[in-house]
């Protein structure tokens, strides 16, 4: 339940109130939040379940939150967003701070961007918006079909359907590539993403590959999927879930998802025995609740895609034998299912024809776009001011 509701208006407001926007910072911890602003570490983390004090651990430099200070300067609510479903909610009630993991309040538009190439592809997509990470999920979506460097020239057009998410009328989390066209050389490129399993591909309907991993536990149940937001039916409130667990008898090998490089093999307290491998394209996987590893693996050691690394155990904060396996981009969680390995890279059947049908669509939209040269629209600064409402 929300004890409190907060509105941003422009301008004026009942109870008025300036709420301050920060970045989070680089190497910062949530404890070391607390104990900069004076917030009491035993109530907002040491009285805490294991849950919710992982949750604080998902806090990444960069992202903007916000405070809500009373006129003295004592600091009334705070809003922590930890991915792009969830938020840290921390409240004074009663002459104390509470805290909540909530649901984040957004809003999702349909974007495109249209533009002619004037340097590199990173460089014209930033200059135009501003935005770093446009550029990065369109080269990350062409990355394995289309050599940028050597084949893109100056005059060579770009077009990107997108949706982009809002919070209090900020552009917030990754954008999502929904399709997009790269003419180089007077030939075009497209590419498409499937709904049925999220992975892109061309015009043919046949997978473009990226980064692909193969099951960390060969012909294992799925006891528990990623999800990042849940509410728990028992425990009243809302939770996440930023990894796979796989479910096996004690004692099954564990496979290295991926060829890469051992930084972590120990235990980690609630993750139990875990191991940690870095991979190429800033990819990094995890593997937890461990009964033991192989010998051999330990911190600096290289492993193969395949390699057995350790054992199915129950090691940590777990109710049973398992595997819990992460995969993160960058440092920030995201869903493993959609970059494992599947037998088939083209689309069949009734599913193939779905696919063509959105893809006409995507095609007849970044036509228009294409020829009317579609400008990007930035979204105005604006000043917030707000009140709180107690429901």
């Amino acid at each position: 339940m929300l004890h409190f509701f907060m509105l941003f208006i422009l301008f004026t407001s009942l109870f008025s109130a300036e709420v301050k926007q920060y970045r989070w910072a680089n190497g910062e911890s949530y404890l070391t939040f607390l104990e900069n602003h004076k917030l009491p570490l035993k109530t907002l983390y040491y009285n805490l379940d294991k849950d919710d004090q992982f949750l604080t651990k998902e806090m990444i430099s960069g992202v903007k939150y916000q405070i809500l200070s009373s006129s003295d300067g004592e600091i009334e609510q705070l809003l922590l967003p930890i991915n792009s479903k969830l938020q840290i909610h921390i409240y004074k009630k009663n002459d104390a701070y509470e805290f909540e993991a909530i649901p984040i309040k957004s809003i999702t538009k349909k974007e495109a961007l249209t533009l002619k190439i004037t340097s590199s592809l990173n460089y014209s997509i930033v200059k135009e918006t501003g935005s770093k990470k446009l550029a990065r999920v369109l080269e990350s979506a062409f990355k394995n079909s289309l050599n940028f460097k050597r084949d893109l020239r100056s005059g060579d057009k770009m077009v990107m359907l997108y949706e982009q998410s809002y919070r209090l009328g900020d552009k917030f989390a990754m954008p999502v590539l929904k399709a997009a066209l790269i003419e180089m050389k007077g030939k075009k490129h497209h590419i498409y993403l499937n709904e049925s399993d999220d992975n892109f591909y061309n015009e043919r309907g046949s997978r473009v590959e990226n980064f692909l991993l193969s099951a960390p536990v060969k012909g294992a149940r799925i006891s528990s999927y990623f999800t990042k937001r849940r509410y728990h039916p028992i425990l009243k409130r809302w939770k996440a879930h930023l990894g796979v667990d796989y479910a096996a008898r004690r004692g099954t090998p564990i496979h290295a998802a991926g060829d890469g490089k051992v930084i972590y093999a120990s235990n980690a307290g609630s993750y139990g025995n875990l191991v940690k491998i870095r991979h190429s394209g800033s990819y990094e996987t995890r593997y937890a609740h461990m009964k033991s590893f192989r010998k051999g693996i330990r911190r600096g050691k290289r492993v193969k895609k395949g390699q057995i690394i350790g054992y199915i155990g129950t090691t940590g904060r777990s109710t049973g034998p398992h595997l819990h396996f992460e995969l993160r981009k960058n440092g920030r969680a995201i869903n493993p299912l959609k970059v494992v390995k599947i037998s088939s890279k083209k689309l069949y059947g009734k599913v193939r024809k779905k696919f063509l049908r959105m893809r006409k669509e995507y095609d007849k939209n970044m036509d228009y776009h294409l020829k009317r040269m579609t400008k990007y629209k930035r979204v105005p600064k604006l000043t917030r001011e707000c009140y709180f409402n107690n429901i």
